[in-house]
């Protein structure tokens, strides 16, 4: 169950990561390319941002300034993309392994938990960078829209668990 969760809390950063170097590309908003901001419409959210920004009618200046944040953190986003990318290969294959090797599953299970921090770290510094670009009213929407974000992500994960 924890190697589960740790798997899976591994592969949303790298994603949230991975994605957020994409959105340094540009497009509407300062997301990739597309309608809305997102390649491929996936949804209201921007890619790897945490930070709900689409439908906050932001300025040129601001949609600039965020551009300019990621860019700034781009380099470092990838890198600690690919660490986590490698300390999750490095604690499946110990998981793998035959016979079981206790104490490399806890010390590549211990540098994964290290690797996802970090990376978890450098998205709080650049959401923390863009949220001063927000006025108090888009900072507002911002937070409305993130508890509109978890009720629905609770929602779904309440129907996907069979009742008992």
């Amino acid at each position: 169950m924890n190697r589960c969760r740790s798997l899976t809390a591994g592969a949303v950063v790298a994603g949230l990561l991975a994605s957020g170097a994409a959105f340094a590309q540009g497009g509407r908003d300062g997301g990739p390319g597309g309608p809305g901001g997102r390649a491929g419409g996936r949804g209201p959210m921007m890619a790897g941002a945490g930070l709900a920004l689409r439908g906050l009618d932001l300025t040129e200046t601001q949609q600039q300034q965020v551009r300019d944040i990621r860019e700034r953190y781009r380099q470092d986003t990838q890198q600690a993309a690919l660490r986590v990318r490698e300390a999750m290969q490095a604690q499946r294959a110990a998981a793998d392994a035959i016979p079981v090797n206790e104490g490399a599953i806890r010390s590549t299970t211990f540098a994964l938990a290290e690797a996802q921090t970090e990376a978890a770290i450098q998205q709080a510094r650049i959401n923390s960078e863009i949220w001063t670009v927000l006025t108090a009213a888009q900072q507002e929407q911002v937070r409305k829209l993130q508890a509109d974000r978890e009720v629905r992500a609770e929602q779904r994960g309440n129907r996907q668990r069979p009742s008992r």
